[in-house]
């Protein structure tokens, strides 16, 4: 069995990283080089705490999560924030269009980010080019914000979020770092931009982790149990206190603090 320090470990990196703008993966794949910790039950692993974050994210908006489904609906005074005065107008049109584009070109370069793209070298290119995107998207941001509320963003808004997506393909560059830069140059504001790509975090991280656990189940055994499970909830209690956080944050402190 895997040393439990290991899992816990882990396990915070993966809970504070995932859904701030700064590379989870980038980050589990350079500490798992200083623990020691890598190969394929490591990549199994990955998987396991990532849908612990996932879970998380997935309680805190799960009102948004039903109305989106069409059970129930979302009030006025259980939105976001006070700009989202319409509720209902997003859906899931929305977030096929912001999810589509990285799911396809994931797909297809699958096999070339996997084999060339998970190292070290790769993954110090992504974080530095992530954190000038952020910063880049945070200057050019327009003066004049389109979409206040989440509800307000357009389906034109959430393509172009969707195409930003795809840079988070490359280990290290921010999935959440350059949906929100992506969503601010498109006129979106910041808290808008922050509750879509989360919201859009999700059905990409479980489509991802679904596609990888399929390949790697058998690695799982039983003996491991208690290693995966430790890591799946210290993720999930570490990306619940984290994401909370992050959005009372956001308003004070923008992008440029995670990207430096």
């Amino acid at each position: 069995m895997q040393n439990i320090l290991t899992a816990v470990v882990q396990g915070i990196i993966e809970g504070l990283t995932e859904f701030l703008p700064v590379s989870s993966t980038g980050h589990l794949i350079l500490s798992g080089k200083l623990l020691n910790f890598t190969g394929d039950k490591a990549d199994t692993f990955e998987i396991i705490i990532q849908l612990g974050a996932i879970l998380a994210v997935a309680v805190i908006y799960w009102r948004r999560i039903l109305n989106l489904l069409g059970i129930g609906r979302l009030s006025p005074d259980k939105a976001e924030n006070q700009q989202d005065k319409q509720p209902g107008r997003l859906n899931l049109l929305h977030i096929i269009l912001a999810c589509l584009p990285a799911m396809v070109l994931g797909l297809v370069l699958h096999s070339f980010i996997t084999s060339y793209l998970f190292s070290a070298y790769t993954v110090l290119v992504g974080l530095v080019f992530g954190g000038i995107f952020m910063l880049f998207g945070e200057s050019s941001s327009k003066s004049s914000v389109q979409s206040a509320g989440v509800d307000q963003i357009t389906y034109k808004q959430a393509i172009y979020i969707g195409l930003f997506q795809c840079l988070a393909l490359w280990p290290g560059f921010s999935r959440s770092g350059a949906t929100i830069a992506g969503g601010l140059l498109a006129g979106v504001g910041y808290r808008a931009a922050t509750n879509f790509s989360f919201l859009i975090a999700i059905p990409m991280m479980v489509a991802a982790s679904g596609f990888e656990l399929l390949k790697s189940y058998d690695i799982l055994t039983a003996s491991d149990a208690v290693f995966f499970i430790t890591g799946f909830l210290v993720a999930f209690v570490v990306a619940l206190v984290a994401v909370i956080t992050f959005l009372k944050l956001l308003e004070r402190f923008k992008l440029a603090p995670f990207a430096y």
